[in-house]
């Protein structure tokens, strides 16, 4: 398991983050499965992050929030 994933797993199962750490953890969680998800020649969407987010985590994320998720995660990923 990545490094991301047992972050994303412990807010997800813990309070060990606050509120607003979770969100960011949970919706770069949502950001690497909406990428893991999308189709050969089209990329993520926010849209994307955010129906992934609701149903994966039942959270409710903000566009900028998942817009902020999916810039993350490409600067990690290149």
């Amino acid at each position: 398991m990545s490094g991301i994933w047992r972050q994303v797993l412990a807010a997800y199962t813990t309070d060990q983050n606050n509120e607003r750490d979770r969100e960011q953890l949970l919706a770069l969680g949502a950001a690497e499965l909406a990428h893991a998800r999308s189709e050969a020649g089209r990329p993520a969407t926010a849209e994307d992050v955010q129906r992934i987010a609701l149903h994966e985590f039942g959270l409710l994320l903000g566009d900028a929030q998942a817009r902020t998720a999916l810039r993350e995660h490409r600067t990690r990923h290149g």
